[in-house]
């Protein structure tokens, strides 16, 4: 066989080429794959020299996990300060409202109605007694496990269904106010875990979790002690390694809720 360079051997490859398509007899059909091989030869070769251009020397299935760190490092930020700047709106509304409450008779009445119900709406800050509790992650691994029961890692932190076991109970167990990592709880407040971080309120938090409310302890402590969540959750404590303390509190304050108050939709309860 004679090998060739240069211009005339692309034209050998291209006139077999285009012999792979033209009509056949029946004893040239078993060689149609020796036409069909050079042109997925040139195919594969120009999508090897696009990712290798389109790579430029680094690993296209990089982990993109750093990236997503630091979007979510730059979303809060620009939460936080979108946060503050509300909060001076709110606080100059309510100037404005006090201002034309003193010559308007309406306006002061709906004032003096709004703000008898900022206090069990948890807009005021409330101080007493209570109880704090703390849910933490294990400090130990599923490798670590020997028998044949051993734990996932799922097993090994804290999850959502357990922070709301435990603000449940205390709900149940009469408290007048609660607060989650220093945020306050309200009707609209909703706990959401996304991995073993919390989000309250549009913002994270990460483990151990705090909860705060004020209230009679023994109260509290016995609302705790017949949930079910709550001891599910002590049970995992006993065997994976959970953190999980009460401390009861003298004398503690729950900050007001500064956040948003805007309702989609609202429901008088019958």
């Amino acid at each position: 066989m004679e090998y060739t360079t240069g211009a005339p051997s692309w034209r050998l490859v291209l006139r077999r080429a285009l012999g792979g398509f033209r009509p056949r007899r029946r004893a040239q059909r078993t060689r149609g794959w020796s036409a069909v091989v050079p042109l997925i030869a040139l195919a594969a070769g120009l999508l090897f020299t696009t990712s290798a251009r389109t790579a430029d020397g680094t690993a296209l299935r990089d982990d993109r996990r750093p990236q997503l760190a630091q979007l979510i490092a730059d979303k809060r930020v620009r939460l936080d300060a979108r946060e503050k700047a509300a909060a001076k709106l709110r606080a100059s509304v309510d100037q404005d409202t006090a201002q034309l409450a003193k010559v308007d008779p309406q306006v002061a009445k709906a004032r003096k109605d709004a703000d008898a119900l900022r206090s069990p709406a948890g807009f005021t800050a409330l101080q007493g007694s209570g109880m704090t509790v703390t849910l933490d992650d294990s400090s130990r691994r599923s490798n670590e496990f020997s028998d044949a029961n051993a734990p996932d890692n799922d097993d090994l932190v804290v999850h959502q269904g357990d922070v709301q076991a435990v603000v449940n109970a205390l709900w149940a167990g009469g408290a007048e106010a609660m607060s989650i990592m220093d945020v306050r709880v309200i009707s609209t407040s909703a706990v959401r875990c996304v991995g073993n971080t919390l989000l309250l309120h549009g913002q994270v938090f990460s483990p151990p979790f705090k909860i705060t409310a004020i209230g009679e302890p023994t109260a509290m402590h016995r609302a705790l002690e017949s949930a079910e969540g709550v001891q599910q959750f002590r049970d995992a404590v006993a065997d994976f390694g959970l953190g999980y303390t009460e401390r009861v509190e003298r004398n503690v304050t729950v900050r007001a809720y500064d956040g948003s108050s805007d309702l989609r939709s609202a429901q008088v309860a019958g």
